[in-house]
């Protein structure tokens, strides 16, 4: 009961420090301190805690590297001219009462290319709310847009992490979980489709900063060729290539044309992909163009850190028993997915990371899967717990697009097809269920 108290506490501090504005990764520490001295009064040594801790965060180690590559392509995308050439010809080819639509559909379809929603917002997604700042397009619409769009193509790519994991896990067929997604989420696309058609009529992409295309085109040789390194990381893409080496390629090919074609300096460059990108000239698009770097990336692995601490010391104490006994009492398919979606929204929550919510969901809703087919199992993982991390405002999975579009977790309300997804299929299940005795084991 002490630790449920704890955690409740440690909630509505992360809750709190979100609505504030303070930076996540003071209330983890705290949670962190929080937590672990709950531990230390049930009987845990210092030395147990600090092996459990830093062996969990050894874990997330792989994904830094994946973190700073993504803060080097943002910026080294806006020094060769690609995303100023996606901003330039986007504006002259999506329609004006269809950009919301349409930007959910291309971060759609970008990511199902490639594999990662992070790297479908930090590309086409920056873009996308690049060509928005100078209009009145209400951001955190299309923010939510962007991020819903890529997890659309997180959630059912055969390149997606995510999906190889929980095909791992579950010991199932990857394509045939990824066949099975798209039946399940045909319905909740739809619906996502018609209300970003409504939000693209109620706030049209009608620009109130006119200078913009003619600025890019100053400051920007813009033309095929800096497209490059954008088709190069979808060509790759295709072709299965691993995904850090994809990204090494394209900041590779960005760094020779901003060279070459946008005449900037190797170390100018190399601090752009360092810091982030910023025009030098006093221009109207000066505070519009920018952002992206590694050092930002660097903020987001301090919380992957603290975060996957805090999950590694919950896991490794073993304080799910009580949950786990509660989950035992299921005895409906609509009220085992009900519990598997609450399982996923507390495991994103206090776990801070998608990978780390598909790895706790899977392992405390195991045992209540034994009688049902594995299939079942991926599925519902899938439906869960990977499109609802992004959901929680401190989970990166939802904090790094955010933090790439230059946003904050005020997208999470417009992030329709999201919550759709979960939410419909429930609603399928306990249709079916009064209509039929679905009963579990």
């Amino acid at each position: 009961m002490d630790l449920f108290f704890a955690l409740i506490v440690c909630f509505v501090l992360l809750l709190l420090s979100v609505f504030r504005g303070v930076f996540i990764a003071y209330p983890l520490l705290g949670t962190l301190g929080i937590i672990s001295l709950v531990l230390l009064h049930r009987g845990f040594s210092v030395r147990t805690l600090l092996k459990l801790g830093i062996q969990s965060s050894q874990k997330a180690f792989p994904v830094f590297a994946i973190l700073l590559l993504i803060g080097a392509v943002t910026s080294t995308w806006m020094a060769a001219g690609t995303v100023p050439a996606i901003v330039y010809y986007g504006i002259q080819l999506i329609h004006p009462n269809w950009f919301i639509l349409a930007s959910f559909l291309l971060t759609g379809f970008v990511s199902s290319l490639i594999g990662t929603s992070f790297g479908a917002a930090g590309t086409i997604g920056l873009a996308l709310m690049i060509m928005a700042k100078g209009s009145d397009v209400n951001s955190h619409v299309l923010a939510g847009a962007v991020i819903a769009g890529a997890y659309l193509g997180d959630r059912c790519s055969p390149m997606s992490s995510s999906a190889h994991l929980i095909a791992t896990l579950t010991h199932t067929d990857l394509y045939r979980n990824l066949k099975n997604m798209v039946k399940t989420g045909i319905w909740p696309f739809i619906i996502a489709c018609l209300v970003y058609w409504g939000f693209s009529l109620r706030y049209p992409l009608k620009t109130t900063n006119s200078v913009l295309p003619l600025e890019l085109i100053h400051f920007f040789d813009l033309n095929l060729i800096v497209l490059l390194p954008a088709f190069l990381l979808l060509v790759l893409a295709l072709l299965r290539v691993e995904a850090k080496r994809s990204m090494l390629l394209s900041i590779g090919a960005a760094i020779i044309i901003a060279l070459y074609y946008q005449h900037y300096g190797l170390g100018q460059v190399l601090q752009f992909a360092l810091l982030g990108f910023q025009l030098a000239e006093e221009t109207p698009i000066q505070a519009i163009l920018l952002g992206g770097g590694m050092l930002a990336m660097l903020k987001v692995c301090g919380i992957v850190v603290i975060s996957t601490a805090i999950a590694g010391i919950l896991a490794g104490t073993d304080s799910f028993q009580i949950i786990e006994r509660f989950l035992r009492q299921i005895k409906s398919r609509p009220s085992l997915f009900l519990c598997t979606t609450l399982v996923s929204l507390a495991a994103a929550a206090f776990g801070c990371s998608q990978t780390i919510a598909i790895l706790l969901s899977e392992q405390l809703m195991r045992g209540r899967y034994a009688n049902a087919a594995p299939e079942q199992f991926a599925l519902d993982l899938e439906n869960t717990a990977v499109v609802l991390a992004p959901l929680i405002p401190w989970n990166i999975a939802g904090l790094v697009p955010a933090t790439v579009l230059m946003t904050n977790w005020q997208f999470i309300p417009y992030a329709f097809y999201l919550y759709l997804i979960p939410a419909v299929l429930w609603l399928q299940l306990w249709w079916q269920h009064r209509h039929t005795d679905l009963r579990i084991s």
